[in-house]
C-alpha cells in the first residue's frame, strides 16, 4: 500500500476514535445522582426519565453524592450529575478538576439532626459526641467537616448514609447526624422523634473562610414537626456535566430541564428557584457552552 494511502487510513482511524470519545456509550447519557432517600436520587431519576422520553436516552446512577459525582464527571465516567456548590467550588478552584455547569438548581439545607430528647441544642454541644458526617465522597461530609473545623470541635466521626444515620440515631448508636439536602427531605420527614439543631451562627464563619457559596437558610415552622423556624447553613445545588459533553446535547439537556421542571418534582420548598435568571449563577463553575447557548436563546 502506498505511504500516502496508509497515512490517509491512519488519519481516518484517528478521526473516528476522536468522534467516539465525544459520544460515549453510543449516545446514552449517564446521570449520577445520590443516596437512597435523598432528593438527588429522586430528582435525578425523574429527570433521567424525562430526558429519555425526549429522545436523550439517560440512565440514572446512584452514588454517594457530590464529590463522587464530580470525580466521575471529571474522569469521563459520567455525563451529567448533581453537586453541592461548595463541593463544586472546591473541586474546580482548589483541585483544578474540569467540570461544567448546566444550571443552578435549588437551595440545599444543612441538617444537624438529633433525637427529640437529646441534650444537644447547639453545635458546640457536639464536642466529644459520636456524629455521622455522611458517606465518604458525599457533599454532606465535606460541609459537615467544615462546620466542625470552623467551630473547633473534636467529635467521634462516623461515615453513614442518611437512612443508616437515622437508624443509628434512633437506636442511640450515635448522638447526632449531618445531612445536606432539600427541605423537606422525604426520608427524614417520614421519621418521628427527631429534631434539627440550629446552625445559623456558623454561616458567617464559613463565608469568611470558604466564600459566598454559603448562605443563611431558614427551615420553616412545621417542617419535620418543628414548632418554630430553624436557622441553618444553605448552599445551592448545581446540575453539572463533563466538559466534553457535545454542545448540542448540553443545549438539549438544559432545555428539557426547564421544560420538565414541573414534572420532575424539583423540591417545592423555600430556596427552590429553578428559574432561568437564577440558574446561570454557578459561581466559579463555568456554564457549558451548550447551556449558555440555551440561556441566550431565551433572553436574546
Amino acid at each position: 500500500m502506498p505511504p500516502s494511502r496508509r497515512a490517509f487510513l491512519l488519519l481516518s482511524l484517528l478521526g473516528m476514535t476522536g468522534c467516539a470519545a465525544e459520544r460515549p456509550n453510543a449516545g446514552r447519557l449517564r446521570l449520577v445522582t445520590g443516596t437512597a432517600g435523598g432528593l438527588y436520587e429522586a430528582l435525578g431519576s425523574r429527570f433521567a426519565a424525562e430526558l429519555t422520553a425526549s429522545g436523550l436516552t439517560t440512565t440514572a446512577i446512584p452514588s454517594t453524592g457530590s464529590v463522587e459525582n464530580l470525580t466521575k464527571l471529571a474522569d469521563n465516567h459520567a455525563d451529567l450529575g448533581l453537586a453541592l456548590a461548595d463541593s463544586a467550588d472546591t473541586f474546580v478552584r482548589h483541585r483544578r478538576r474540569p467540570v461544567a455547569a448546566l444550571a443552578r438548581m435549588y437551595m440545599n439545607y444543612v441538617h444537624l439532626v438529633v433525637t427529640a430528647s437529646s441534650p444537644i441544642t447547639r453545635a458546640r454541644d457536639l464536642a466529644g459526641k459520636k456524629v455521622s458526617v455522611g458517606l465518604e465522597g458525599s457533599g454532606t461530609q465535606l460541609t459537615a467537616l467544615r462546620v466542625l473545623e470552623i467551630m473547633g470541635l473534636r467529635v467521634q466521626t462516623r461515615n453513614m448514609g442518611l437512612d443508616e444515620s437515622l437508624d443509628a440515631l434512633q437506636s442511640k448508636a450515635i448522638d447526632a447526624a449531618f445531612w445536606s439536602g432539600g427541605v423537606p427531605t422525604p426520608a427524614l420527614a417520614a421519621r418521628r422523634g427527631l429534631r434539627l439543631v440550629p446552625l445559623g451562627d456558623v454561616v458567617g464563619r464559613l463565608r469568611r473562610t470558604y466564600g459566598i457559596v454559603y448562605e443563611t437558610a431558614l427551615v420553616p415552622t412545621g417542617v419535620y414537626g418543628s414548632p418554630e423556624p430553624v436557622q441553618t447553613v444553605g448552599t445551592p445545588s448545581y446540575m453539572v456535566c463533563r466538559v466534553g459533553l457535545p454542545e448540542d446535547v448540553a443545549y438539549d439537556v438544559t432545555r428539557v430541564l426547564f421544560e420538565s421542571r414541573d414534572k420532575i418534582g424539583a423540591p417545592n420548598a423555600p430556596g427552590m428557584v429553578l428559574a432561568r435568571r437564577y440558574a446561570i449563577g454557578t459561581g466559579v463553575v463555568p456554564l457549558h457552552p451548550g447551556a449558555a447557548r440555551y440561556y441566550r436563546s431565551v433572553y436574546g
